[in-house]
This record gives C-alpha cells, structure tokens and sequence, in this order.
C-alpha cells in the first residue's frame, strides 16, 4: 500500500538562543554540519521518505532559509560564467517544484504544538510529518523513511530512543502500553517529567507522523510548560478524549541522533559526518590524532 504521507512541516521559527550571538542574524537550522545547513538534511530526509509538500513554519528573521530554498540568478549566472557546473547541479538541487513549498509565519514563539497548529489550513485532513532540523539523524535508511514504511495511514507514530533516568526532564516521555522490536504502543506521554516520575525512559524526538485530528486538540490546548503550546500535551490530551482518541505508537528507530541543538550536539555531528564521508574521513581523522596528541 501506498503511505498517505505526502506533506512536511517543518517548524523553524524558535529564536535559537542556546546559539546566540551567531543566531543573533542567522537562524540555528542554517547552522552548517560540513557544508550543509541543518534544514537541509532535514528536507533531503523528507524527499527521501516520498514526501512532496514542504510547509516551513517561520518566525521574524528567518528570510535566510527562504533565500536558501530559492533560485539566485546571481549565483547560477556566475557558476555558468566559471564553468562550475557541479557547483550548480548541486544548488539547483535545492529548488523545489512550483507549488512544491510553502511558508507561514508564526507571529509568536509559542512553542511546537503552536508552530503545528499554524500549518493547519495547509494540511487539512490528510496525515502529515513533522521534522524538527535539531535532530540529526544519521542511519542507512532515512529515519523518516523507516517511519513512513512502518506507518499503516492512520493514528500518530513519533520517533523514540532510550534516555538515561536523568534525561527524562529533556524530552517527551511516554507511558508503555505494550511493546515490541520496533514498535511501541503508548498509553500515555508526559512532556518533560522530572526522573522520579518519569513513566518510562523512551523519549520522543524530532519526527513525527501525526494524524490531521491533532488540530482540533490544539485549537483548545493550554499552555504548558515553559508557558507554550507542547504537542507533548496534545498528543496526551487525544489519548484521553473519546471523539479525539488516536493511538500513539513510538518507533524505534535505527540510527544515530545528535541533539544540534546544543553545542556538543552539532560538533559530535560534524565528526560523525566527517568521519562518514570518504572525501573526509582521512583527514578528519589526522585531525583528531593532532588534537588528542596536545591535549
């Protein structure tokens, strides 16, 4: 069966303060890992995974990504002119198909669940994926792909991984119904509980697969913690209402997460990445020795 799982979104308007000053004039999700920016890999995940509708939920100062996602007669007329044309294979890649992507701005930062309610009116009724670029996922197959694949066109399906105890206050956590290899079925998720009342130790991170009955939860959801709007909440708040009720299943995913919302996160990313790539990996590694020869 083909997966009804055609539209992105991909919320990219948080002020990124754990970055500041560089996030000062330059979103986090342009933040390079190598010689991509974070939203990049986000989106080449997305494609991968059959997704064919890009909707970039926005904040104030975000053009950049615009700009990066838009053809630039400047730069292609002067690639041309040195005869550069892998250089412009690879930021005509980037482009999109008319009407293949779109942008709303989120006038406030009013936390996740709100910057995916913001993309209702695009969506509508079919299920859709949600991408945070944070997360980085390296794996032989796409993360969102091995959801996608797994997913049966009904209910909401989000990414877990293990935590230790004392990072459950980090994450989404969710209460286990019953469990297998790869799947997970929830009856519960508290959005960041304190270690002593986690219910488990399976956090949610940053893929989702969210059935369209999730917006009319967050028409009416209360702020939560950090005083936002958490889709944690909504998600939990569909688990106990009749006329809402949709299963919740966690998917255990294969592969390599980095938090690129922190420092380490994305200079572990960097190294990995690196240290992945056959053009790199050599001297990444050279590197490393040179460093850890002087430390």
């Amino acid at each position: 069966m083909q997966s009804a799982v055609k539209k992105a979104v991909f919320p990219v308007g948080g002020l990124g303060t754990r970055f500041l000053p560089v996030t000062k004039s330059s979103p986090k999700e342009m933040l390079p890992v190598i010689d991509k920016p974070l939203i990049q890999y986000a989106v080449e995940e997305a494609r991968s995974a059959g997704i064919e509708e890009f909707i970039f939920v926005t904040g104030r100062g975000k053009s950049a990504i615009e700009d990066f996602f838009d053809y630039s007669y400047e730069l292609n007329a002067e690639l041309q002119k040195r005869g550069k044309t892998k250089d412009l294979e690879m930021i005509n890649d980037l482009l999109m198909a008319p009407g293949q992507i779109s942008y709303i701005r989120q006038q406030e930062p009013l936390g996740l669940g709100h910057a995916v309610w913001c993309a209702r009116h695009l969506i509508g009724d079919e299920p859709f994926a949600v991408l945070l670029a944070d997360d980085l996922i390296q794996s032989k197959t796409p993360c969102l792909k091995q959801m996608v694949d797994a997913y049966k066109n009904s209910g909401h399906m989000v990414a877990v991984q293990k935590v230790s105890k004392e990072e459950t206050r980090h994450y989404g956590i969710l209460d286990i119904e019953t469990e297998s290899k790869t799947l997970i079925q929830a009856k519960g998720i508290v959005e960041k509980p304190e270690p002593q009342n986690a219910p488990s130790q399976m956090a949610v991170i940053g893929r989702y697969i969210l059935d369209s009955s999730i917006f009319e939860i967050l028409n009416s959801q209360a702020k939560g913690v950090g005083g936002e709007i958490q889709l944690t909440d909504a998600l939990a708040t569909g688990l106990k209402k009749g006329p809402f009720f949709t299963d919740i299943q966690g998917f255990l995913f294969e592969g390599k997460r980095f938090d690129c919302g922190t420092r380490q996160g994305l200079l572990r990313a960097t190294v990995a990445l690196a240290l992945a790539r056959e053009d790199l990996r050599e001297e990444m590694s050279a590197i490393l020795k040179e460093y850890q020869l002087h430390s």
